[in-house]
């Protein structure tokens, strides 16, 4: 859906409120568009709030960050975006807070691990609007003929990977650092290794001595001995890793729970085992939150209030997250799934959750430094490539914007 989003969102003359809302589509078709979803949550709140209309331009995900910023940029704010970061807007005034667009009882629904990634300097301006984690994804079938068992640490994952080769696997373990998404198969990796992107006092520490450790070993133990298939990890997007994956391609990856869809509907046999970490399993796995926000150029914070907290209602939640294979943000969607046999396929991605990791998307600087993780981090463990090196270039590249944006 692409409607005019030129004006502010103003009234008609009968006194009749227009709200304006941006969102992302999950779909991959138009048969799954997100615009049939939230055109059936329009009907359904309209339907209830006589004197609110609400219109809603979909975008894909490779665009709708660009046209919020850009709406805001000529003073044409939408009243709501849902989107993949916030701080920005956040930290220039332009949006709401959450108590002030949400009932008590609909804040207080968030899972508090997803609402507290939402802050910033400890007040909410994000509010959680889907969520994933991340698992190890093996193909069963190239499993059985390798002879082996998904692994439990680092030391069998990678003779795992061996055995695959050995059978002629053509990606053992599929290491996707392209530019498409390097920031999050980097931190799976990172947080497998121990530590992450932040320290302890939510400080970068990109190149500490564990993150080092962890590259250095994919680069000598995974890259450099060919366990990681014809294609340099650098160049290596996650949509063609997981395309590959269909294929039966591959032995194993990190994935979300869209790639269970995927790989049945091309009749692959497939297994899902947490992540392993380096003597065992990972600590924490990570994950990853869309965001809602709500600007106050329009001023129509009672209607927003109206028309979030039905957007967060249970059933409108679970709805979303079963048509587009994503976990609930609420924890009363949370517990209606996980005694659910409906969805007995995303309960090993729901009990990931309250130990996973987000992106620090609280920093204003985070965009860049993920930009920059993304341009570089294939560099690290490329052939001629030094991961201290290229770490320690993140690192300073982080704290300059960190301390440029405060």
């Amino acid at each position: 859906m692409t409607a005019v989003l030129a004006g502010c969102g103003g009234s008609s003359g009968s006194g009749d409120v227009t709200l304006r809302l941006v969102a992302a589509d999950y779909g991959d078709s138009s048969a799954n568009s997100s615009k049939k979803y939230w055109d059936d949550l329009v009907r359904g709140f309209e339907a209830e709030h006589s004197g609110t209309k609400v219109e809603v331009s979909v975008y894909s995900w490779n665009d709708v960050d660009r046209k919020v910023k850009e709406m805001v940029a000529a003073g044409h704010a939408p009243d709501m975006a849902q989107i993949g970061a916030y701080a920005d807007y956040a930290a220039a005034g332009k949006l709401y807070r959450a108590d002030e667009v949400l009932s008590i009882p609909v804040q207080a629904d968030f899972a508090s691990e997803l609402s507290d990634a939402g802050k910033v300097n400890r007040t909410q301006y994000g509010m959680p609007f889907a969520a994933s984690t991340r698992l190890l994804f093996y193909n069963k079938t190239l499993f059985a003929q390798a002879g082996i068992q998904p692994p439990t640490n680092w030391h069998e994952l990678a003779a795992d990977a061996g055995a695959l080769k050995a059978k002629g696997v053509k990606f053992p373990y599929a290491l996707p650092l392209g530019p498409e998404e390097a920031q999050a198969e980097t931190m799976q990796w990172l947080l497998s290794g121990g530590a992450g992107y932040l320290d302890g006092f939510g400080s970068y520490d990109i190149d500490s001595a564990q993150n080092v450790g962890t590259f250095t070993w994919l680069k000598d133990d995974l890259v450099g001995k060919g366990l990681t298939g014809p294609v340099p990890p650098g160049r290596l997007n996650r949509a063609d890793a997981f395309a590959a994956f269909t294929r039966g391609e591959v032995g194993m990856l990190n994935g979300h729970p869209s790639l269970m869809k995927m790989a049945r509907a091309k009749g692959v046999d497939f297994g899902m085992v947490p992540m392993p970490g380096v003597d065992g399993r990972a600590k924490s796995t990570m994950g990853v939150t869309d965001w809602m926000t709500a600007f106050k150029q329009n001023g129509h914070q009672d209607q927003v209030r109206e028309f979030l907290d039905y957007a967060y209602d249970e059933k409108n939640v679970l709805d979303f997250s079963r048509e587009y294979d994503l976990l609930p943000v609420t924890s009363s969607a949370q517990e209606a799934m996980a005694a659910s046999p409906r969805d007995a396929d995303l309960e090993p991605f729901l009990q990931q959750l309250p130990s996973a990791e987000l992106y620090p998307v609280g920093k204003t600087s985070w965009a860049g430094v993920s930009a920059q993780i993304k341009k570089e981090i294939g560099g690290a463990v490329s052939p001629d490539g030094s991961p201290s090196a290229v770490l320690d270039r993140i690192q300073r590249a982080a704290v300059t914007a960190d301390s440029a944006t405060g």
